[in-house]
């Protein structure tokens, strides 16, 4: 696996962390263990799922938003059988019309599992208002899902039209144009 820090900051350059502007909810959840812990930033807390699998994630947009990559942090070191083994990228309108993106398979990971949603090319992109992650089985045959953190990416865009440079800093961002 990549040096984690290194390929965060690579794709944080590259791309734009959009989950916030998302819905997030999940099928199920375990008292003190919900959906919130996804986003907390906190890699010592996790979602855990509670019944039958497949557990679900859903990230649900406002509007039909561009994806190009999910990344999940999971670990199996401290999870264990808790740790999804298999899971399932389905993406659409709303609930009724998804289709599966990519189905992948986990081999005992340890930190951020990157997951591109157009693999033939990165510079493509996705356009969706939904995303559902399924977890479709864990390892040791385990039960319930630990999830501890999840960041959808789009891609990073120039925020003024017609403009010949990309700025990386918000500081030049914003002197770029005069009003």
């Amino acid at each position: 696996m990549e040096d984690e820090g290194a390929g965060e900051k690579e794709t944080e350059r590259e791309k734009r962390e959009i989950g916030k502007l998302a819905v997030w909810s999940v099928s199920s959840f375990k008292p003190g263990n919900g959906v919130d812990l996804l986003r907390d930033s906190n890699l010592d807390t996790y979602w855990q799922s509670d019944g039958a699998q497949p557990h679900l994630v859903h990230i649900q947009f406002q509007k039909k938003v561009r994806l190009q990559q999910l990344s999940l942090y999971v670990d199996f070191k401290l999870d264990e059988s808790y740790t999804p083994n298999k899971i399932s990228i389905r993406a659409g309108n709303s609930f009724h019309d998804l289709r599966e993106i990519k189905v992948v398979e986990l081999q005992e990971p340890i930190g951020w599992v990157h997951i591109p949603l157009c693999p033939n090319d990165p510079r493509e992109f996705l356009r969706a208002f939904l995303v559902q992650i399924a977890v479709l089985s864990n390892h040791q045959n385990g039960r319930d899902t630990h999830i501890r953190q999840i960041k959808i990416y789009g891609p990073r865009q120039s925020t003024v039209t017609g403009q010949p440079f990309q700025f990386s800093t918000i500081d030049f961002s914003a002197r770029s144009t005069v009003r």
